[in-house]
């Protein structure tokens, strides 16, 4: 999963909170604390090309209505918007469902029905989604990618920052294969695409610190010419 999300919300505690469960799914998260932050990075997004898959969209900002992006946003693109407000009055949703908005969800919510909405709105945009696998367990191996814990029978397994970004791409898609394109956009970037020499170096260290026998891997296993697979969970 490599999708951009743009979360325009003005509560700290709320943007951390929401940050943390997407980044944990695999979105790429982009945050506004205001309207004309969120005015700003959308039109740059439009400019520079690097287009916006989904927004999450507060209406009572510090110096406007949200309302007001999702008019300027439905005169120039059709990017999927998730209200996300307070305000539970029936007219205030049927006003901005009118007005473009995918959906409205009413605050406090749940992050588990958030993440369903995201994946329902980006199904009718014709983009695909499942929810993301977080926990992993096989052959003494137990993954949490929550907790950021790793471990290997029953010892915690210290992993650099890379390795488990690396660990943490092939767990979400455990049982799939990862293409080497895909796995050096996600946790290296673009424009590493070509760097095929990182995947090698570090798919070498993490087998060494998760498998019996790095050379005989039961649990990161190679697809020659495609890219690397994690096994099943048990």
């Amino acid at each position: 999963m490599n999708f951009n999300v743009l979360l325009v919300e003005d509560d700290r505690e709320l943007r951390v909170t929401l940050r943390d469960a997407l980044l944990l799914e695999g979105y790429k998260l982009i945050t506004a604390a205001s309207l004309s932050e969120g005015l700003a990075i959308t039109a740059h997004s439009s400019g520079a090309g690097k287009s916006l898959d989904l927004i999450l969209l507060d209406l009572g900002l510090p110096d406007g209505d949200g309302e007001t992006l999702l008019a300027e946003l439905r005169k120039q693109v059709t990017t999927p918007v998730i209200v996300i407000s307070a305000r539970e009055q029936e007219g205030q949703k049927i006003r901005l469902l009118d007005l473009g908005a995918d959906d409205y969800l009413v605050k406090p919510f749940g992050i588990g029905e958030l993440l369903a909405r995201m994946r329902v709105a980006l199904r009718h945009k014709g983009i695909s989604v499942t929810a993301s696998i977080t926990h992993f367990k096989r052959a003494g191996v137990s993954i949490d990618l929550a907790a950021h814990r790793v471990e290997r029978n029953g010892e915690q397994v210290h992993l650099t920052p890379t390795e488990f970004n690396l660990l943490a791409r092939l767990v979400r898609s455990a049982g799939r294969v990862v293409t080497h394109r895909q796995l050096l956009a996600d946790v290296w970037g673009a424009e590493y695409l070509d760097h095929t020499h990182y995947l090698r170096l570090y798919m070498a260290q993490l087998r060494a610190k998760l498998e019996v026998d790095s050379a005989d891997p039961v649990l990161l296993l190679t697809e020659p010419g495609v890219g690397y697979r994690l096994a099943d969970d048990e």
